[in-house]
C-alpha cells in the first residue's frame, strides 16, 4: 500500500482532474509542484490551497520535451521527497480521421502521449531513489473503447495505456520501489470539449456545438469524485483506476464484445439522449 505523503508532482494542474487532485492531495498532507501552461490558473490554485503545504508553480508546456525535463529538475530540486508524479495534461481534438490533418494529430500526441513518456521518463531516476513512489499516468475510457470520431485522442490514449503496462512490468521485474498506475476516466465536468480543437475538415459548427452538449450531458463524474478515486488507487497500488460507472460499463462490454461493441454502445448512447 503507498502513503500519500512527501509531495506530488502534477502537470494540467490549473483546472479540471488535475486542480481537484492537487486540493485533495494538500488535504492530505502532501506538498506540490503544480505545472501547468495557466499561469493564472496555478496562481489561483494556489492561493485555494493556502500557506499549509508548500506549493511551487511551474509554467510547462508538457508537448515541449524540453520544459517537462526542466520541470522534473525544479520540482524535485524544490520537493526533495517528492514521491507521486501525475502526467494528467491533455487536450481533444474534434473530428473524423480525415478530417484532421497529419499537423493537429502531431500535436494532441506532443501532449497526450508524449507529454506522458517524457515526464515517466524525466522523474523515474529521482523516485527510483526513494523507499515507494508512484507514478499516474491518464489515459481515458478511450484507451479502453475507440469511438468513431476520436480516432487521433483514441490512439494516443491506447499509447498511453500500453506503454503504461509495459512500464509497470518493467519495474516490478526490476524490483523498483516504484509503483505504476494507468487512469481510466469516464464522463468527467472538465472544460476538455469546451476547450477542443477542431479538424480543419470540420466545416460544421452547429456539429461541434452537439458534440460539446452531448459531452456535458454524459459528463456525470465530478472532477473532486475523480480525484478522490485516483487517490484511493495510489493507495491500493492499484494497476488500472476506471473511474465512473459509464467507464465500468464500457470496460465490460469491450470485454464481452471486444471487437463488436460500438452498435450497442451507440444504441444505449442514443436511448440516453432520447431520455429513454
Amino acid at each position: 500500500m503507498t502513503a500519500i505523503r512527501g509531495a506530488a508532482a502534477i502537470t494540467g494542474a490549473a483546472s479540471g482532474i488535475g486542480r481537484a487532485l492537487a486540493i485533495a492531495l494538500a488535504q492530505r498532507g502532501c506538498d506540490l509542484a503544480l505545472a501547468d501552461r495557466d499561469e493564472a490558473g496555478l496562481k489561483s490554485l494556489a492561493a485555494e490551497i493556502g500557506a499549509t503545504r508548500k506549493v511551487s508553480l511551474h509554467r510547462v508546456d508538457v508537448g515541449e520535451a524540453d520544459d517537462i525535463a526542466q520541470f522534473a529538475s525544479e520540482a524535485t530540486a524544490a520537493h526533495p521527497a517528492l514521491g507521486i508524479v501525475v502526467n494528467n495534461a491533455g487536450v481533444a481534438l474534434m473530428g473524423s480521421f480525415e478530417e484532421i490533418d497529419q499537423a493537429q494529430m502531431d500535436w494532441l500526441f506532443d501532449i497526450n502521449f508524449w507529454g506522458v513518456v517524457h515526464g515517466t521518463r524525466a522523474f523515474l531516476p529521482h523516485l527510483q531513489t526513494l523507499a515507494e513512489a508512484h507514478i499516474v499516468n491518464l489515459s481515458s475510457i478511450f484507451g479502453i473503447i475507440a469511438p468513431p470520431g476520436q480516432s487521433a485522442y483514441a490512439a494516443a490514449k491506447f499509447a498511453v495505456r500500453g506503454f503504461s503496462e509495459s512500464v509497470r512490468h518493467e519495474l516490478a521485474v526490476a524490483g523498483s520501489p516504484v509503483r505504476l498506475s494507468v487512469v481510466h476516466p469516464g464522463g468527467v465536468a472538465t472544460a476538455i470539449a469546451r476547450n477542443s480543437r477542431t479538424g480543419i475538415g470540420v466545416t460544421d459548427n452547429a456539429r461541434r456545438a452537439q458534440s460539446i452538449e452531448r459531452f456535458e450531458n454524459a459528463a456525470k463524474t465530478a472532477p473532486k469524485d475523480a480525484a478522490l478515486r485516483i487517490i484511493k488507487g495510489i493507495e491500493k497500488n492499484e494497476p488500472r483506476i476506471l473511474i465512473g460507472n459509464d467507464a465500468r460499463f464500457m470496460d465490460l462490454l469491450q470485454r464481452f464484445r471486444p471487437g463488436t461493441y460500438w452498435a450497442p454502445l451507440q444504441r444505449k448512447l442514443e436511448r440516453m439522449a432520447k431520455g429513454t
